[in-house]
């Protein structure tokens, strides 16, 4: 079947309001693990139920993507993209008003669910109105979630300490206003011709020849995933345990994700111009030395260790995504749920492993040896596709 060309310009209005779609709700979930901290002393939890707390989030944040993206490559609907973000706006700010343990993962899990309904919808929609820059556009629509990461945990650590958990509901109020904005302005997303097939004929229909390279994707996607989500819960915890405080750690937060935000857009820019590959190798291979900076710096050096790290770490996250949507272009929310979904989600859930070896070994010496891991998987990034794809052959 003769794909369908893309134009050459992208339509700039659609790609930045899809990227204030990303930014709003990944605003508030960013809210839960700087707040760790404040969890443990208010509910006595142990390392493990840090980790089931956050494995849980990212499950439900990113796991179920899949069938949301099935769902979407299937029908016009703005439902995903708006009312995504209202569940994460308005069930995260309540963690603050939570009674015990299993309320508190009852109002993260509801505010995750929400999390999982825009993503594939909006990155889908972002290829469609990209034009020929795609790599740059999904890395504008990457930065508004990074950034939201990037300021989210800044300003609700300072809110609390401010005014007190208690009143968090009331943050709830900015994205509200935000959304009414974006009802105005988002268009009805397109489909890809699937909708008399079912989710294995789907499945079939957009990943054909290529699926081999779409799950050796995944998982580089997913060890990436896996050792960049396990130092940003637990490293909250081990800083705050040596002293540093509230406002300090969503510092350090910030940066590792600021840092990802500007290397996501770097790269984008620079995949479409030299390939995808020689950027995997040089993040992958330079994410090792610095997380172990991070733990083996001290005073304020911790803060540019921490920036290095989250600039290498999160260097590939729009790069897995759009190279996906190469090669599987009839199904692209449902190859963006996932790269950004189950890869995601699948790494989260790997999550409380890490915080029981550390119940066990303690936190440093388990993420010294997580930390070795991108290094290695530079052997997986050697039989990646190239990066041309979409001056393939326009016939699959």
């Amino acid at each position: 079947m003769t794909m369908m060309e893309h134009p050459r310009t992208a339509d700039a209005k659609v790609v930045f309001s899809l990227a204030l779609v990303h930014f709003i709700g990944d605003f508030y979930v960013s809210f839960v693990n700087p707040l760790l901290p404040v969890f443990v002393e208010k509910f006595f939890l142990t390392l493990a139920q840090v980790g089931l707390l956050a494995g849980i989030s990212r499950l439900l944040a990113f796991v179920v993507q899949p069938s949301v993206g099935y769902l979407a490559d299937h029908y016009r609907t703005r439902l995903f993209v708006l009312g995504g973000p209202l569940l994460a706006i308005f069930f995260i700010p309540l963690v603050g008003v939570a009674p015990g343990f299993i309320v508190l993962i009852l109002f993260v899990s509801l505010g995750s669910i929400g999390s999982s309904m825009f993503h594939p919808t909006c990155a889908g929609m972002v290829s469609t109105y990209a034009g020929r820059n795609s790599g740059f556009s999904m890395s504008i629509f990457n930065v508004g979630g990074t950034i939201a990461f990037a300021v989210g945990p800044l300003f609700i650590t300072y809110y609390v300490t401010s005014y007190g958990l208690g009143k968090s509901p009331f943050t709830m109020i900015f994205g509200l206003a935000v959304m009414a904005l974006l009802f105005r302005v988002i268009p009805v997303p397109q489909v890809e011709g699937l909708e008399n097939l079912g989710f294995i004929g789907s499945l079939r229909e957009v990943l054909g020849k290529v699926w081999k390279w779409i799950v050796l994707i995944w998982i580089v996607m997913v060890l990436r995933t896996f050792v960049a989500q396990s130092f940003m819960t637990f490293i909250p915890v081990l800083f705050a345990r040596e002293g540093y405080s509230l406002v300090s750690i969503g510092t350090m937060v910030s940066l590792f994700t600021l840092a990802g935000a500007m290397s996501g857009l770097l790269a984008g820019h620079l995949s479409d111009r030299i390939g995808y590959k020689p950027i995997f190798y040089a993040a992958f291979g330079l994410t090792t030395p610095s997380l172990y900076l991070v733990l083996v710096l001290a005073g304020n050096w911790v803060y540019f260790s921490v920036f290095l790290a989250g600039f290498f770490a999160m260097a590939t996250l729009p790069l897995g995504v759009i190279m996906a949507q190469e090669l599987a272009p009839r199904g692209k929310s449902m190859v963006s749920s996932l790269m950004m979904g189950l890869a995601f989600g699948t790494g989260g859930m790997m999550i409380p492993v890490t915080g029981k070896l550390a119940d066990i070994f303690s936190i440093r010496p388990v993420l010294f040896f997580l930390a070795i891991i991108p290094f290695l998987t530079i052997g997986l990034i050697f039989l990646l596709p190239e990066k041309k794809l979409k001056h393939r052959q326009s016939v699959i």
